[in-house]
């Protein structure tokens, strides 16, 4: 009987501190889509690496579930594809850049994902070319934002008012212009995710 006390207490103990561990961690998550080749290193794995450090869960969408290989050599699988996802689920999407971002130009799903992340109140980022993406869905209208210099007259041309900044943000919207930008991006959608609590 007092072995079986002991196997019980231990469970209870087991299960309480499993349901601890659990509440401490962040119920927030952060939505980041790559393309399925030639994304931007820095541009995923910066602000990756600083979001979890801060408890935030991080999904990667693409195109595709086959591993996708940066810039730089980085290789990262894609845990959902682009048309899988609910963007109730997220607290911020991310749009990553590099050159492969291009094939999100013109991708319907991508802008929807990017209206409806505004019209449900998220964070909207996007960071390299990435910005066009957000500018070619129509959601920067009127908005200040920032791009790789390339892209800059593309986003005037959309409607957006162009600043050339390092990191912009207006409203729950953050641009970003490049991979030198990356940790500052990063910790500014950080800074707009604490200030929604």
């Amino acid at each position: 009987m007092e072995r079986i006390s002991k196997i019980l207490l231990g469970l209870i103990f087991i299960i309480l501190i499993s349901f601890s561990i659990g509440l401490s961690k962040s119920d927030k998550k952060i939505l980041m889509i790559i393309a399925s080749q030639n994304f931007r290193d820095e541009e995923l794995l910066i602000p990756k690496k600083l979001f979890e450090k801060e408890g935030y869960g991080v999904v990667i969408a693409g195109t595709s579930l086959k591993p996708a290989k940066g810039m730089l050599g980085a290789v990262v699988t894609p845990q959902i594809l682009i048309d899988q996802v609910k963007v109730d689920e997220y607290d911020a999407i991310v749009f990553v850049g590099g050159v492969g971002a291009k094939e999100y130009f013109n991708n319907p799903l991508a802008h929807k994902i990017a209206k409806e992340a505004v019209s449900k109140n998220k964070i909207l980022a996007a960071i390299c070319i990435a910005p066009r993406i957000l500018a070619e869905a129509g959601v920067l209208k009127g908005k200040k934002a920032t791009v790789w210099v390339s892209e800059g007259k593309t986003l005037e041309e959309k409607g957006a008012h162009y600043t050339g900044k390092s990191v912009e943000v207006d409203g729950n919207i953050v641009t970003g212009s490049g991979p030198q930008a990356a940790e500052e991006f990063a910790k500014i959608i950080i800074k707009l995710l604490k200030a929604k609590k």
